[in-house]
């Protein structure tokens, strides 16, 4: 009688259906806790999707009972030396950094709990929509690690108060108040999460895309620039969409009373 062999899971599941592009962690048992291998994993299919015209949105989701734990403490345990725990850090960043960076506007599908470097990543993403029984926290502090990279993208996101309040207690919010601070954009009720989210995906999905991937570049960097040199940026990327092809065929659509054709 042959073995029965177990064939491994993957630990990021893809899927590309009309213009949406989803990546699903796939860790259920670990609370799909952020590995050295899931951080690989993640920076390779966003930098594919970077170079994929046909994606338009890219929707990040999680499988099993949590959205995302943060790091893996085994992992970080097992690793030993400050330089090696750094070098897994420096990947997570890289990683973080790349969505903002990429063409498409990106959206987290939080169905469950986030905490530490998941709770970072609902706030990278351009947009989130949770359900309303879904929860979060940076709760580093409890075990004697400050989520000092945590904080980078959730003081982006919240105000310097309630960034703090989070920080300090390592205490959770729910999703209402993850709503009310600015961590997400929409609260649902679970069954209507999966429809929600489908449904914001394919609005910006039949935006112009050029449009959409300009614009979001200029959105980032103008946020760290003073505000003559913010208002000039801006100007130089709409005059840019007004003269491309998609800012022509939007404003003849407009004046001719009739749906643009985005190409």
């Amino acid at each position: 009688m042959s073995a029965v062999v177990k064939t491994a899971m993957p630990i990021l599941l893809r899927e590309s259906r009309d213009g949406i592009a989803t990546l699903t962690l796939n860790r259920p048992d670990q609370f799909n806790a952020l590995s050295g291998e899931l951080l690989d994993q993640l920076q390779a299919a966003l930098e594919e999707i970077a170079k994929d015209a046909s994606v338009r949105v890219v929707v990040i989701a999680a499988r099993g009972r949590g959205f995302c734990a943060g790091h893996d403490l085994k992992e970080i345990r097992s690793l030993g030396t400050q330089e090696r725990i750094q070098g897994l850090f420096d990947k997570c960043s890289r990683m973080m950094t790349s969505i903002v960076s990429l063409p498409q506007p990106v959206i987290a599908k939080v169905h469950a709990t986030a905490t530490a470097a998941g709770c970072q990543l609902v706030a990278q993403c351009d947009l989130a929509v949770a359900a309303d029984t879904a929860k979060f926290a940076v709760s580093g502090v409890n075990f004697g690690l400050f989520c000092s990279t945590p904080s980078v993208a959730l003081a982006r996101n919240v105000g310097r108060k309630q960034a703090m309040e989070m920080l300090l207690t390592g205490e959770f919010i729910d999703a209402a108040r993850a709503k009310e601070w600015g961590l997400v954009n929409r609260v649902v009720a679970p069954a209507e999460l999966d429809a929600q989210v489908a449904q914001l995906a394919a609005t910006i999905a039949a935006k112009p895309p050029g449009a959409v991937a300009s614009g979001k570049r200029a959105f980032y960097r103008q946020l760290e620039m003073g505000l003559e040199s913010a208002y000039a940026l801006a100007s130089e990327v709409i005059s840019c969409n007004a003269a491309s092809d998609e800012g022509r065929e939007g404003m003849d659509a407009f004046l001719e009373k009739r749906k643009p054709n985005w190409k």
